[in-house]
């Protein structure tokens, strides 16, 4: 094989050279064997390159996952702080009601007169009975702090429900139940029992008391009831009648005027008549009576109940 080297400038000789089929096969194989080399060391160095481009796409990425992370764990974290002391608000006020409640429920106990031994706001309720314990995930001191109050509330909202129940009761009895005194004013002229007739001097049972008072002076209804009778009978003169729902009927008579009709419901102090002298009567007094079972018993014991 003939190589013709030409030179650039005009003035210059070509060369020959001849290269004979062994130096052919030398280049060949230099050729090959350089080519490979050759690629592998670009191939190396692209391949370096790539990794060193990824890694800092991987690293750049990490870097923005982990400021994401560090953002979210501030909120959250500005977040609990904000929860915890909305709790912590809470909770003081839960404590200043329960105070409230404490100091409530003892005067409840002082002014209803009940065993303040029963009733006591200033300790713990009597509880027991086996408990398993169970798992919670919630903070402890605060949240125990919550459940303590929590229950301390509904055991003292239990004895106020106990003791509104009670006083109720008490208020209701009181209610229907005759009790009081029918005038103002006034003392026991005549008492229950038997007696000179203040008519004929002869031995009578008088079954009821009477009670002297100012003319006209108003009588008071000493329960709640129903009128059961208004008007004139036999020997009371103008008498007032009250049915209570005790069972028990108080009787108004020798009064001058009545001012409730039969039917209507009565109050406890309620005006009812005026103290008057009519039927057989001597003077301005009132007749009380109260009637159990279709007979009359003493009335004493209902006027001492609340006294004179």
């Amino acid at each position: 094989m003939n190589i013709i080297l030409v030179p650039n400038s005009q003035r210059g000789k070509g060369r020959n050279a001849t290269l004979s089929h062994r130096h052919l096969v030398l280049i060949a194989l230099v050729v090959l064997v350089a080519l490979p080399v050759l690629v592998g060391i670009v191939a190396y160095h692209a391949q370096d390159m790539l990794s060193a481009y990824n890694a800092d796409s991987l690293l750049a990425a990490q870097r923005r996952e982990l400021a994401t992370q560090r953002t979210a764990v501030v909120e959250a974290k500005r977040h609990a702080e904000a929860h915890l002391n909305a709790l912590a608000q809470r909770l003081g006020q839960m404590q200043a009601q329960l105070m409230r409640l404490n100091a409530l429920g003892s005067r409840l106990t002082r002014m209803a007169g009940l065993d303040a031994r029963e009733f006591n706001f200033s300790v713990e309720a009597a509880m027991g009975g086996p408990e398993k314990t169970a798992a919670s995930s919630n903070p402890p001191e605060l949240m125990d702090s919550l459940d303590r109050l929590t229950q301390e509330i509904e055991r003292q909202q239990e004895r106020l429900s106990a003791l509104e129940n009670l006083l109720l009761d008490r208020k209701l009895n009181a209610a229907v139940t005759p009790s009081g005194w029918p005038v103002e004013g006034g003392w026991i002229s005549s008492g229950f029992g038997a007696r000179a007739d203040p008519f004929n001097g002869h031995q009578s049972l008088h079954e009821g008391v009477d009670i002297a008072s100012n003319m006209g002076s108003p009588a008071h209804a000493v329960g709640d009831g129903v009128v059961s009778h208004s008007g004139d009978k036999a020997g009371y003169g103008l008498l007032v009648e009250v049915t209570h729902e005790s069972g028990l009927i108080t009787r108004y008579a020798h009064t001058s005027a009545a001012l409730v009709k039969v039917g209507d419901r009565v109050q406890k102090g309620q005006s009812i008549a005026l103290v008057g002298t009519s039927g057989r009567s001597t003077g301005p007094h009132l007749h009380f009576e109260v009637v159990r079972n279709g007979t009359s018993v003493n009335p004493m014991r209902y006027l001492q109940q609340a006294g004179k």
